[in-house]
Parts: C-alpha cells; structure tokens; sequence
C-alpha cells in the first residue's frame, strides 16, 4: 500500500534534490527516508528516481507519479481545513512570497494586522522574484504570492487587490522637472534608472518606453539596481529619473526630488494574490486579502485608477 508519508518523501526529494536535504525537511533520517522510497519502487515496480545522476532527477515515470502525489498531499491537506472550517478556527502555516519592488513598502502595512487577527496563523514570508514564487507555487514549497498580476500562467489562480499608479520621480536637475504636466510620451531613455532584469517593475517600465522608442533593452539603460531604494538615493545624489510605485514615493527627499504625476492615461500596475489550483488553504487567503485591502490606502482598491501596464 502507498502511503501518505512516501509520498511526502518522494515530493521532498523532487524539491529539494538531495537525499539529506529532503529527509531533514521531512524530520526523518536519510536511511529510512531512502528505505521508505526503495519500497514504494518496489510496490509499483517502477524507478521513481535516477540515482545515478547528481543531483538526483526523477525518472520519466517518476515525474508523472511525483504531479500525481502533489495532488493527493493537497487534497489530504484538505481534510484540517474541512476540521477548522467547522470549529471557526483559522489556523496554521502560510508562506507567502513577496516581490522585492514590493515588500518593503506593502508588508508594514499589513503584516501586524494579519499576525494580531489572525494569532493561531504561522506565518513566513520570503522575498523572491516573480518567475521564483511562480515556481515555487507549483512545488508546493510556498502557499501564495503577493506580485504584479496579469500572469496569464496555467495553473495559477490570481485575485487582484489593488492598483498602484507608476509616478516619475527624478532629480530636480532633470528637465522632466520643470514640466508642469507630463504624459507618458515624454518618457525617454536618457537618464532613466532601472532595476535589473527579473523585476517585473523593470519590465513595465522598459515597456512604457519602448512604446515611444525602437532601441532595444540592451542598449537603452546604463545602470540596473536590484533595489528601488538605491536607485531613489542615487537620484537625489546623482541626478536622473525613474519611474516609482505609488507605495514607493515615501522618504524621498523633497530638497533633491520631485515627484510627478501623469496627466492623462495614468499607467498603474496591478497587485494581486496568486495561488495554485489546488489549494488547501482558501480560509487563510480571503483572510490574507481581507488583511491587505483593509490595510492600503483605499483609492487604492478603485481598479479605474488608471490604464494597466502588463509586463510579461
């Protein structure tokens, strides 16, 4: 007979590809996690897993039992949720991921408020990169994301939470400073700063610009940053311009920089929650939504702010 432990074990061992690894995520020892698996292959008749090859991969049969054992550990997963459900009790673990270009500026705002309402949650939160969470969504190694939504991704649910406008910031020794009103067709590459490639922020940016100019993404930008915050010091020292999230325009310095907003067809970038399909934990999620829609500042939430700026 299969059990719900070998197949925890097999799923850790696709994860994280290392018998030890895997066998200290599953608080057991490496023999008997390795004695557990030996016996699954031997009830099934089948090679789950390549040992000869480092680090270990799955056979082309493992692959398609290890898809099938992550649907049966979430749907099994379902059965405390069914319990808590009855009892009213919202309790547990919840991973969440969150983008960099979003973290630091949208945790504070919501995080006491998830941890004080919600006290029998446990929660983690990590930072990580948008095709990261992506990928880790489908491993089952995270509950939900916090990104820039469209995804338009097989297997991914996404529920949008708010909309952020995309403000120019820049050093008032730019000559974007000076313009009383802007528009999006003044956007040009020269003194643009940008973060590095992976940010889906970038991404919407570089897309903005490209709708006006024909250079490529190689060539049109000097200097990536992985932090918004570097690149806002920067510019108050350097000089220059970016564009910012509205979540972002805080602590800037007003002797430096200005901040502008577009007139006309203001681009804003959508935030939502993303999560796999088969998901065990859709109390702990709305509560999660709630928490942050409670917590942003409600103009926000009006989804007419503004025209979406997709970046994938």
């Amino acid at each position: 007979m299969v059990t719900i432990a070998q197949l925890e074990y097999i799923v850790a061992i696709d994860t994280y590809r290392h018998f030890v690894t895997a066998a200290e995520r599953c608080f057991v020892t490496q023999p008997t996690l390795s004695m557990q698996i030996k016996k699954l292959e031997e009830h099934l008749g089948v090679t789950i897993f390549d040992r000869s090859k480092q680090p270990i991969i799955p056979t082309d049969i493992g692959v398609k039992i290890i898809e099938q054992a992550r649907i049966v550990l979430t749907e099994h997963k379902k059965i405390n949720e069914v319990v808590d459900e009855f009892n009213s009790t919202l309790s547990g673990d919840l991973t969440i991921g969150v983008i960099p270009s979003l973290s630091p500026y949208l945790l504070p705002l919501f995080i006491g408020n998830l941890t004080s309402n919600y006290p029998h949650i446990n929660v983690t939160v990590v930072e990580l990169l948008t095709e990261d969470i992506i990928s880790k969504l489908k491993n089952d190694t995270i509950d939900v994301g916090i990104l820039v939504t469209p995804l338009n991704e097989t297997s991914i649910i996404e529920s949008p939470i708010f909309y952020e406008k995309m403000l120019l910031f820049a050093n008032k020794s730019h000559e974007l400073a000076t313009k009383q009103s802007l528009s999006t067709s003044e956007i040009t590459t020269e003194g643009l700063w940008l973060l590095g490639k992976g940010h889906c922020f970038r991404s919407q940016v570089v897309n903005l610009c490209s709708y006006q100019d024909e250079h490529n993404d190689e060539a049109m930008f000097k200097f990536e940053s992985g932090s918004l915050e570097t690149i806002k010091k920067i510019i108050e020292t350097e000089g220059g311009y970016t564009l910012l999230p509205e979540l972002a325009i805080n602590n800037c310095n007003p002797q430096n920089t200005i901040i502008r907003h577009f007139d006309s067809e203001t681009p804003v970038r959508e935030v939502g929650l993303v999560y796999s399909r088969n998901h065990a934990k859709k109390r702990m999620l709305e509560a999660l939504k709630t928490t942050i829609e409670q917590s942003v500042p409600q103009e926000l939430l009006n989804a007419k702010r503004g025209q979406v700026v997709e970046w994938r």
